[in-house]
């Protein structure tokens, strides 16, 4: 009896943990440099398929600009979680996109040739007409348990707005060894 009491009472106090994520934070100098690929597209589809026990959806992206890496005019982005056989699955700290939504995507294309965005959602800045400054890109604050880089200590994620042209424009300086 005292047995299932304290695996009932384990399960209760650690499965609220078990439900998030815990992504190193990144800045934006770190996600300019360390994706293979940076651009601006529109979201033109999506499918969702079991790759073994992990359901994956592709995400079609039509590109429009191209900031780094190769000059395609599509690219399909893989992100954990979807539904596909009427299952669905959902993991922490991943984008959902909507098809006709344009962003600024920060992509990593690994070994096994699947192209996912960096960092999760720290890598999508969505783009919104702004009101003088023209195109804004704003990379939502993640609510997940993020650590900094090298102490490991929990810090608290901020949203990022800036204009597209500055955004551009940070990412031509990063990439020619200006970083800010």
């Amino acid at each position: 009896m005292k047995r299932r009491f304290l695996s009932a009472f384990l399960l209760t106090v650690c499965l609220p943990a078990l439900r998030s994520a815990t992504l190193e934070r990144l800045s934006l100098d770190d996600m300019i440099l360390k994706s293979t690929a940076i651009v601006r597209g529109k979201v033109t589809g999506s499918n969702a398929s079991f790759s073994g026990p992990i359901i994956y959806t592709h995400y079609t992206i039509q590109v429009t600009e191209h900031f780094k890496g190769d000059s395609r005019n599509s690219v399909d982005v893989v992100v954990p979680g979807g539904v596909a056989n009427n299952v669905r699955q959902s993991f922490p700290g991943t984008p959902e996109l909507k098809t006709g939504n344009e962003f600024v995507f920060f992509l990593w294309t690994g070994r096994s040739g699947q192209t996912q965005i960096i960092g999760l959602t720290q890598g999508l800045f969505a783009l919104a007409p702004g009101a003088s400054s023209g195109t804004m890109a704003t990379r939502a604050a993640s609510k997940e348990l993020m650590l900094e880089r090298g102490t490991s200590q929990q810090v608290k994620d901020q949203t990022l707005v800036m204009s597209l042209s500055d955004l551009r424009a940070r990412i031509s300086s990063t990439l020619s060894g200006g970083a800010q």
